[in-house]
């Protein structure tokens, strides 16, 4: 007879571990408990729910064969019981039980294991926020409370939603109902910018203006202070330190915590994020317990500091890992680079590693340079901008993280796969300017992206290059302080010269080593389209005697999708 083995969280390591387990040892028993009746989803489906990409709920509970996964699929499929409805109650380690309770019945029960895994998720984050208890407030954290949203905006009983939370989840529901449904949606977003732990504030300003260029409303730098309302009609408004927004719909996306009381109460080891302590073979302080998924912290490999990553393919890898080490395997995995992706209407965003300001808190001296160019070949029909920015430290130039934003999913999630799986082995900059990708002009232009982002910062770091970011770039010109000079040609340049004037000096890249005379004034910004012209000019420039010009980072490229109202209208 095998032993005995009692998962907690039936969504995505769970049962993971638990399949794996039945995969290397058929007599080992596994029963799998969860507090819902709906389970082994892909949670990260749910926004693709709310906004009509997945039909139904079951497309979210099917394998790829269309099959259910419910009770009668696990038991028979995969000879695994599954307990929904039922709650973990407490853990007597000594004594290796697990006390649940049937949330149908109110019956409570004890469970002997031999080896316990935890896969409990984490929890939504619900600020503190007068209202909060109003119908009409739902904090999309499972299947059911989408369901929910879903039920009251297709019956039409939502006009406007106010979204409060600028993280992934928020930014996914706010495109959710206003793509399909056509709800009038604002995000509200308390941090000066969005998705502010994934992307620095130049790339998040992109990401922002893409949002309001397609009908959602976004505010940052705004605390919600009060949801007005009634208990019998429901949401009325939500109230910020600066304004009042009617709505019909508050839907909470503030972020997740780890879930982790069961642990906690148990005694086992819990981090400073809140997390379930593990080491590399998953298991905690314990050895007798395992725990993976949302629930645990886990060790950043590029910072080397501790951080919560609630990811549904991070919470797979956890469960395979669990599976093979309850049964005296000696599987690991030693932390994440915190790799990340995200369709937002027509961009695609990934990223992985650490932004400017995490590098600089983990200790090292960071650097980056920002590059604008085509996914595919320039003359390639589908092709598009892709914007990338790439970080490393300034004294060992190793390579920290990178944050990229295009047009084509594919392309963007590609980038930041091919530099991300090299995060953990400490690569140089060298290593990405040299780093072999395949090319043909559908897929990439020539040298890639990746290549020039190295390029660019290898430039920046040797002294060549002067950069100067979109946001101080916008700074310095709207209080006066530099002039622009733009070296592209007439025709490109022509619009802003005329909106701008005599702030804005174009002279032709071709035609600058004969017209040194009217060079502005030092300092001043230049510009191109995406920043290789103004560079080889900002270069001949130095040679002649210019030493206090400022290379604008992905040129024209940048300025436009950063700020449209800055650009000339276009007719």
């Amino acid at each position: 007879m095998g032993q005995k083995v009692i998962v907690v969280g039936a969504a995505a390591a769970g049962p993971k571990a638990a399949c794996r387990i039945k995969r290397l040892d058929r007599s080992t028993e596994v029963t799998v408990i969860d507090r819902e009746d709906l389970f082994s989803y892909a949670g990260c489906g749910i926004p693709y729910f709310v906004g009509g990409d997945v039909a139904d709920a079951e497309g979210l509970r099917s394998t790829f064969a269309h099959v259910l996964r419910d009770c009668s699929y696990f038991e028979k499929v995969k000879d695994v019981v599954i307990r929904p409805k039922t709650e973990a109650l407490s853990i007597d380690r000594k004594e290796k039980l697990l006390e649940v309770r049937n949330l149908a019945d109110g019956s409570v029960e004890t469970l002997p294991y031999d080896s316990l895994v935890l896969a409990t998720g984490s929890k939504p984050v619900i600020p503190e926020i007068e209202g909060m208890d109003l119908p009409g407030v739902i904090a999309v954290s499972n299947l059911g409370q989408a369901e929910k949203v879903k039920d009251l905006v297709s019956k039409g009983m939502v006009e406007s939603a106010v979204v409060i939370g600028g993280g992934a989840k928020g930014i996914e529901l706010a495109e959710a109902l206003t793509d399909l449904w056509g709800v009038e949606t604002t995000l509200v977003e308390k941090k000066d910018s969005l998705l502010g732990n994934a992307f620095g504030e130049d790339m998040a300003l992109l990401i922002q203006k893409h949002l309001e260029e397609s009908d959602v409303r976004v505010l940052t730098s705004q605390k919600v202070v009060r949801i007005a309302g009634d208990p019998e009609s429901g949401v009325e408004a939500v109230e910020t330190d600066q304004e009042r927004i009617s709505c019909e719909l508050v839907v909470i996306a503030a972020g997740t915590a780890p879930n982790s009381r069961l642990a906690r109460e148990a005694g086992l080891a819990i981090g400073e994020t809140g997390g379930i302590v593990v080491d590399e073979r998953m298991a905690t302080s314990d050895p007798n317990i395992y725990a993976g998924g949302d629930c645990v912290e886990l060790t950043h490999l590029v910072s080397g500091g501790k951080v919560h990553m609630p990811m549904g393919a991070l919470a797979n890898i956890h469960g395979r890992v669990i599976g093979t080490n309850v049964l005296g395997g000696r599987d690991v995995f030693a932390g994440t680079v915190s790799s990340f992706c995200l369709k937002i209407f027509e961009r695609a965003v990934a990223r992985a590693g650490l932004t400017v300001e995490q590098a600089r808190e983990a200790g090292f001296d960071p650097a980056y340079s920002v590059v604008v160019q085509s996914d595919r070949a320039h003359f390639y029909p589908t092709q598009e901008l892709m914007w990338m920015k790439l970080i490393a430290d300034r004294n060992t130039r190793r390579v920290l993280g990178l944050e990229v934003i295009g047009h084509h999913n594919d392309g963007a999630k590609a980038r930041v796969d091919a530099v991300g799986a090299l995060l953990p082995y400490k690569i140089d900059l060298a290593a990405v300017s040299r780093l072999e990708t395949g090319h043909a002009p559908p897929f990439s232009a020539s040298p890639d992206i990746v290549n020039n982002a190295a390029n660019c910062l290898e430039n920046i770091l040797e002294g060549l290059e002067d950069p100067v970011s979109i946001k101080e770039f916008f700074r310095l010109f709207k209080e006066g302080e530099i002039k622009v000079l733009d070296v592209r040609s007439p025709v490109q340049a022509g619009p802003y010269v005329e909106k701008y004037g005599d702030q804005w000096v174009n002279i032709p890249q071709e035609e600058l080593v004969d017209r040194l005379d009217d060079v502005p004034a030092e300092p001043f910004a230049m510009v191109c389209g995406s920043g290789p012209r103004s560079f080889e000019s900002q270069l001949l420039l130095k040679e002649k005697g210019f030493t206090k010009t400022l290379n604008i980072e992905g040129g024209i490229g940048m300025i436009k999708f950063s700020d449209p109202d800055f650009a000339p209208s276009e007719h």
